[in-house]
């Protein structure tokens, strides 16, 4: 077997490979053979059938058979002896079928890593943005919570509705004198002032008293999820029919225990600056990371393979869509559209820099260890609450160990890039 490797591109390489004759005239034999004793030609017992009619029946699927088996033994054997392990499926090419009496030559082109040489990654000029937790963002924290846990009581004295009110309304939606029926709603909770509402709504609900009606009109976009909504305007007719209030509950121990077991007030405040602190390490590496991914890549030029672009776009796509269902919300056809045209954007620029700071860590020496495995174990179970023996176990197939390795290794690569930046620390705001 002959074999003669090409790189046609810095991600494209191809691979020509000629079957000797007496290998192709094996395999066409052993084909026919096979094919003599299952065939079921008319006038022919199974397995009497000459061999020149089975030529004539059957050549093409055997010439196909031939291709594959062939292909099929000597493609990988070809690829491991030359040490290069194709990004996407090989196409494979033949100039004519096998035949009997002949060598068969065939080529394979496919996508690989493209050849990466010195990597300029020092010196970078880096802003790392302020980490400070203070104690009027524990406050505000707090604060959410009381609000979050607020019971809702009606007024003790009867009253119109302000913001920061629970209303109960009853709406109905007309569109060019028309009444749509499907956009009507009864007994829908609104708190004002939380953006729940359309502005033009709420406007005209606060200061109402308990079974007062009011009106409202508001336009909507040209992207509106409703085709036949979009550039027209909205009538609504609303009453109100009920009023609540939030009621804080007390700022103290009781509260904490409330609020998730903690035995005091300090401890309830203790408990949320460490999430905080642990949140803001985490937007700062995030934004750390960000600025090395684009430094990389704007001082290092590198065609990356299209088939890991497409990888990382879709894994960007389904995370983007499992958000927006998280978050309950709907885009047009046309927004995704200019959504998905950036993230393949982001896509290749996160290709373009993994492979530079691969090249980095084998050149740095950069390795995984034990520790730094049992490492991430313990700050996984931390993150997720978890205890380290579950985060262990759902690491234990194979292709999750690799993912964790690859996030490893990219984090100290992070960390070495950053040991060779300029940081600047950002004032608080």
């Amino acid at each position: 077997m002959q074999v003669n490797v090409q790189r046609i591109s810095p991600v494209v390489m191809e691979v020509q490979i000629e079957v000797p004759a007496d290998s192709v005239k094996a395999e066409i034999d052993k084909a026919y053979l096979a094919l003599g004793k299952s065939a079921r030609v008319p006038g022919f017992r199974p397995g009497k059938t000459p061999r020149d009619v089975l030529i004539r029946f059957f050549s093409g699927k055997v010439a196909s058979d031939v291709m594959q088996t062939i292909v099929g033994g000597t493609l990988d054997k070809a690829l491991a002896s030359n040490q290069i392990m194709p990004l996407s499926q090989p196409q494979v090419e033949a100039a004519s079928p096998p035949e009997r009496a002949a060598a068969f030559s065939y080529k394979a082109r496919f996508e690989v890593q493209p050849e990466v040489g010195a990597v300029k990654f020092e010196q970078f000029e880096l802003k790392r943005p302020n980490a400070e937790v203070t104690d009027e963002m524990v406050a505000a924290q707090v604060d959410e919570l009381r609000t979050r846990m607020a019971a809702l009581v009606e007024p003790e004295a009867p009253r119109p509705s302000a913001t920061g009110d629970v209303v109960t309304v009853d709406f109905r939606l007309s569109i060019d004198g028309k009444e749509i029926a499907d956009a009507a709603g009864n007994g829908v909770q609104v708190e004002l002032g939380a953006g729940q509402f359309l502005p033009e709504l709420e406007a005209v609900l606060i200061g109402k008293n308990i079974g007062e009606t009011a009106t409202a009109e508001s336009p909507f976009s040209a992207t509106h999820p409703r085709a036949d909504f979009r550039e027209k305007t909205g009538h609504f007719s609303l009453t109100l029919k009920g009023i609540k209030e939030k009621k804080l509950a007390a700022l103290d121990d009781e509260f904490a225990k409330d609020v998730g077991g903690f035995e005091s007030l300090d401890a309830l405040r203790a408990g949320i600056r460490t999430r905080l602190e642990r949140e803001v390490k985490g937007r700062v590496e995030t934004a750390l990371a960000e600025q090395i991914v684009t430094k990389l890549n704007e001082a290092n030029e590198l065609e990356v393979p299209p088939s890991l672009v497409t990888q990382q776009r879709r894994m960007m796509e389904q995370e983007f869509v499992q958000q927006m269902r998280r978050l309950r919300q709907q885009m047009t056809e046309e927004q995704l559209h200019q959504i998905q045209g950036q993230m393949h954007a982001d896509a290749e620029r996160k290709v373009r820099a993994g492979l530079l700071m691969a090249a980095i860590a084998k050149s740095n020496g950069l390795t995984v260890t034990d520790e730094d495995v049992e490492k991430a174990y313990v700050e996984i179970a931390e993150e997720t609450g978890k205890n380290v023996a579950k985060v262990k176990a759902e690491y234990r197939e194979q292709s999750q160990r690799q993912m964790l390795l690859g996030m490893v290794l990219e984090d100290k690569v992070l960390t070495f890039i950053e040991g060779k930046s300029v940081i600047v620390d950002e004032a608080a705001a």
